[in-house]
């Protein structure tokens, strides 16, 4: 305990600009003013109930974007919707909010459009199905992630909703745990062995486990965007264990959490200034217990239920995939949906983490009348790999942070490559963040797209960083970056290469995670961003030239090795000749002389002529070390 101590006086000299808001007044008080803002209207809101106060309660100030509209965050427990609660937010968007309904990561969904006046009403509404916005934002405990198929699944080995219901107890609507965090705060729970829910990107996870023969959960800290929580060494044998340490982590995490810099003051910062055996030794200090260590953790599955449009469950029922590409939803939908739950299903929904949902307990003999149902006469069971696992945040149309409008340039893709890259199965997760918060978990995406500013013509406009190789699998693994600025004008084209590379080399049933395991990752990231980028520009200029990735390379990485044998191939295939008679270690052996492909081949490409000889150059002194010297003349744009 004392490290904790010692960490917190090192750290807290000073206090961010939130921390001292929050001495303004008590979130309780704003919340008791909400009526009398209805009545008096906009205008007579505080600025620091606008800012901040009304947050803590899921209330979000859109006035920039919207004037004088807010946004609420509807908490959605396990992302488990019964029928009552669906119809009630589909009225609720319907009536209060232009119809529009966002589906989030977080399993939850966002209200948007909602005047002041009929913020109260809205909340007494959802009260009264067991729903509520409460601390869905700011310095709270956020909707708690689980498996969407939960209880249900056949790889469901722990019932965890009941538990997770435990858990939110001991801080939903409790005023003494509103607004007194550092940070926020992310949790998941899981008991299953196919990882639905994102489980190892939050600040707290609890993960299926089995050790010495007992299921029970293993612990793992300190997800945020951009880390994978890290694993504790401990387990939790059953829930009572998972209730005690839940409650002492949070209150160690409330007393010493950092409060200076916002950006370094989750849970993860404070792991990295203490360690995590002494944050460990805290929980079991703090909590009176001596928590075994770690099992073997059995969350470890990739999930595929979306790629077949519907999963049977244990019941023999089937919960039944509806595809909601970036998760653009709306009241008249849920209610669709809720419709059809009822006269086919058990009348339950339940969303996910990649912006969908499922209609539960649907019976087998009603597998064809379902589908014609108004909600599937707008979106699809089953859709192309692209949109299957399509996630994207709020953009520019509705959030502050967003650089780019972000939803319909992640639709816009995945239409472009439906068309053009037509696959008639496959798996591949195309994540979507537009800015670099990080909301639609670009960084886990098998490719991940992050929203940015681009220069075409001298001129910022939108443009993405493009990460590969993000995993939910095993422990979870964050993706890297291979493109970095890429106009979104021109992005798809990059992100064509592969997927045509993909279809090329795809072996029975392989996935693209798989693929990139199998093929990518024997290449550097740079050449990779190279080729795609590589591709994309002898397709434009209709040059028929066969250069991409290949099954085996022996370049180890190695960007100048990489380099010479792409430049060598592209110049073999151009002229039917070896650049040289003799190669070792990937350079010409012997004192040779080599004439540019412009001089030799005039019919070849100008600009791949020069590059071609940059990569392959006698002369070592003037051969490209590094992808990006040469990068520039295959640009599809003009930076300047």
């Amino acid at each position: 305990m004392q490290a904790l101590q010692t960490a917190f006086d090192l750290r807290n000299k000073k206090q961010n600009k939130i921390e001292k808001v929050k001495i303004l007044k008590t979130p309780k008080e704003a919340l008791e003013s909400l009526e009398k803002y209805a009545v008096e209207g906009y205008d007579s809101i505080p600025d620091e109930d606008k800012n901040y106060f009304l947050k803590c309660f899921g209330i979000y100030d859109k006035d920039s974007l919207t004037p004088k509209q807010f946004m609420m965050r509807v908490r959605v427990p396990g992302g488990q919707l019964n029928q009552d609660q669906a119809l009630v937010l589909g009225h609720c968007a319907r009536e209060y909010g232009n119809d529009y309904l966002d589906i989030t990561t977080r399993m939850q969904v966002e209200l948007r459009y909602l005047d002041i006046e009929n913020i109260p009403t809205i909340i007494e509404k959802l009260h009264s199905v067991g729903i509520t916005a409460y601390q869905t934002g700011v310095d709270n405990f956020r909707n708690i992630l689980n498996d969407p198929l939960d209880d249900l699944g056949f790889d469901n080995i722990l019932p965890s909703q009941p538990l997770l219901l435990k858990l939110q107890e001991k801080f939903l609507f409790n005023h003494d745990w509103i607004s007194v965090l550092p940070r926020k705060f992310n949790t998941s729970i899981t008991g299953s062995m196919s990882n639905r829910s994102n489980a190892f990107g939050q600040d707290c996870c609890f993960v299926l486990a089995q050790k010495n023969g007992m299921y029970g959960y293993n612990l793992f800290l300190g997800g945020k965007v951009g880390k994978i929580a890290q694993n504790a060494n401990l387990f939790c044998k059953d829930e009572n264990e998972v209730e005690k340490l839940y409650a002492s982590l949070i209150i160690l995490f409330r007393d010493f959490g950092f409060r200076d810099n916002r950006n370094k003051n989750r849970l993860h910062f404070l792991i990295e200034a203490v360690g995590m055996n002494a944050l460990t030794s805290a929980l079991r200090e703090h909590s009176g217990i001596n928590f075994a260590t770690a099992g073997e953790t059995m969350t470890k599955l990739d999930f595929t239920d979306p790629d077949q449009g519907k999963v049977m469950l244990r019941d023999r029922s089937f919960a039944m995939h509806v595809v909601v590409p970036s998760g653009v939803f709306k009241g008249s939908d849920l209610l669709d949906a809720a419709k059809a739950s009822a006269k086919y299903g058990n009348g339950e929904l339940r969303f996910s983490v990649e912006q969908s949902l499922y209609i539960m307990g649907v019976k087998s003999e009603n597998l064809d009348a379902i589908l014609e149902e108004n909600i599937f006469q707008n979106y699809k069971n089953l859709h192309s790999i692209y949109h299957n696992h399509l996630i994207a945040c709020a953009g520019t149309e509705h959030c502050t942070y967003g650089v780019i409008p972000n939803k319909p340039d992640a639709i816009n893709m995945a239409d472009y490559l439906e068309k053009t890259v037509p696959m008639e199965d496959g798996r591949l997760r195309m994540y979507w963040s537009a800015c670099v918060k990080g909301c639609g978990i670009h960084g886990m995406g098998d490719i991940g797209f992050e929203g940015c500013k681009a220069k075409v013509d001298g001129v910022n406009g939108y443009g993405v960083h493009i990460s590969l190789g993000g995993k939910l699998t095993s422990y979870g693994v964050e993706g890297y970056s291979v493109v970095k600025g890429a106009p979104l004008q021109v992005a798809h084209l990059y992100v064509e290469t592969l997927a045509r590379e993909y279809k090329k080399h795809r072996e029975l049933e392989e996935s693209f995670e798989d693929f990139h395991d199998r093929i990518l990752h024997q290449y550097s990231h740079a050449a990779i961003g190279f080729i795609m980028m590589l591709q994309a520009y002898l397709r434009d200029k209709n040059i028929d030239l066969d250069i991409g990735f290949e099954k085996r390379v022996k370049s180890g990485k190695i960007e100048h090795f990489e380099i010479f044998d792409l430049g060598r191939k592209m110049y073999y295939k151009l002229t039917g000749n070896e650049a040289y008679s003799s190669v070792e270690m990937f350079r010409p052996l012997g004192s040779v002389a080599l004439d540019p492909l412009s001089k030799t081949h005039p019919d070849v490409d100008g600009q791949l002529s020069e590059i071609i000889h940059k990569m392959i150059n006698p002369k070592e002194t003037q051969r490209a070390e590094a992808f990006s010297e040469l990068q520039d003349s295959i640009l599809l744009y003009n930076l300047k």
